[in-house]
């Protein structure tokens, strides 16, 4: 039996419980996900070598780290050639490209730093979404930068996030798309502080003044991403969710969940429904948190399943504004990339193809039972057949024939990379 019988077999199955895969496919194909850039060289960035720092950490040290923005362009466009669907990319400030003896610190960049990243974007119908770098810098003091004591620190880094509105403007005019802007800081204490309401008050102050310059809120779509702790500040968290969700409620910014930020007990997937009704878009960084925010590669587990599942439920595919996450130095990284991308669309194909119609009447109407049995049954249908189909249509290769590509781009590539 080819793809297409296999394809065709799985549609009648589906069709019988009320869902149409060809719909499903339609819709998939559609949905942005923003690929993050710094899976392919460690989040290490071109505006400086000093070594990963600010709360961030990375592990491992497998060959092939793409070492300019030449390779890891090339690096990113072999992943793409490997990935189904509509993608977004997604750049910290730390990947500006510099001219020949040319530098410009962070609270100085330009539009004009990330020229060739609007070039490759536009060449390839990719649009840009971006973060302030408020990591890896030695104006992060103490492990504090928006919410420092120190004036200098603050006013530095205020001038970043400017700049990065201006650079984000600048991207979503170039490419005709609104552009993501993400504001994450790592400040807080790694003991028990003695006062926990001054450093966020100045944060927040901060953020004010972030947000008094003038842009177009259709086209920079700034959000804020809490945290539950980092390394270097376990005891205190600056950016928590209460003070991330209120301030962006209280600012009409986005909110920004990263399903690695919470207590092991938390799940994003719960909280994706109850941030629906009060906001008009929200904004997921996917990861796979290993007992903390450990940035896994992303797996076609439950929780990520469930992210999907409520994205679809609750028609909200184009507002929630889904970005990848992570970084494993110990792995190939482009087979890091390209599973974990390849697994949050498989996610969003999952959702897609459950009746969610159906089980929320079943809900409804008391019948708690079916609505269980028909969630275990829908397990074994061939998601996998439609998954193939996808692929093929897509000129992406199939199930696991990508990583023959991965081994030749590594034997002739990365492994000349020292």
């Amino acid at each position: 039996m080819n793809s297409m019988e296999r394809y065709n077999a799985a549609k009648e199955m589906y069709a019988k419980i009320g869902v149409d895969t060809d719909k499903a496919l339609e819709l998939l194909k559609k949905v942005p996900v923003s690929m993050h850039c710094w899976q392919g060289d460690d989040v290490i960035g071109f505006d400086g070598k000093a070594a990963l720092s600010g709360g961030i950490q990375t592990t491992g040290n497998y060959p092939g780290k793409a070492r300019t923005p030449e390779e890891l362009m090339n690096d990113i466009d072999k992943v793409l050639s490997l990935v189904p669907g509509t993608h977004k990319l997604n750049l910290h400030a730390s990947y500006a490209i510099f001219e020949e003896g040319e530098f410009a610190d962070r609270d100085a960049l330009e539009p004009k730093h990330f020229s060739w990243w609007v070039e490759f974007a536009r060449q390839r119908g990719l649009g840009l979404d971006f973060n302030p770098t408020l990591f890896s810098h030695s104006m992060v003091k103490d492990n504090l930068t928006l919410s420092s004591p120190d004036k200098e620190v603050r006013d530095f880094w205020i001038r970043h996030c400017q700049a990065c509105i201006r650079i984000s403007e600048y991207f979503a005019d170039e490419l005709g798309q609104p552009c993501l802007m993400n504001i994450w800081i790592p400040d807080g204490y790694k003991d028990i502080p003695a006062d926990r309401t001054a450093p966020r008050r100045r944060f927040k102050e901060s953020l004010d003044e972030i947000l008094s310059i003038p842009y177009d809120r259709e086209k920079v779509l700034v959000c804020l991403e809490s945290k539950v702790f980092g390394i270097g500040m376990e005891s205190y968290t600056v950016g928590s969710s209460e003070f991330t969700i209120s301030y962006a409620a209280h600012k009409g910014i986005l909110p920004l969940m990263d399903n690695g930020h919470y207590h092991p007990t938390e799940v994003v997937s719960d909280k994706i429904p109850s941030m629906l009704l009060f906001n008009d878009k929200i904004a997921l960084h996917v990861t796979r948190p290993v007992r903390w925010d450990s940035d896994h590669v992303v797996l076609f587990d439950d929780e990520t399943k469930e992210i999907a599942k409520e994205i679809v439920r609750n028609d909200a595919l184009d507002r929630v504004l889904i970005g990848t996450d992570y970084f494993d130095a110990s792995i190939n990284r482009i087979s890091a990339w390209t599973v974990g991308l390849r697994n949050m669309r498989k996610a969003l194909l999952y959702a897609l193809l459950t009746p969610n119609a159906y089980l929320a009447e079943l809900q409804e109407e008391g019948r708690l039972t079916e609505v269980m049995m028909l969630q275990e049954e829908l397990k074994t249908y061939p998601f996998g057949a439609v998954w193939d189909y996808f692929c093929e249509k897509e000129n992406v290769p199939v199930r696991e024939s990508w990583y023959d590509e991965v081994k030749r781009y590594e034997d002739e590539v990365l492994s000349k990379r020292v």
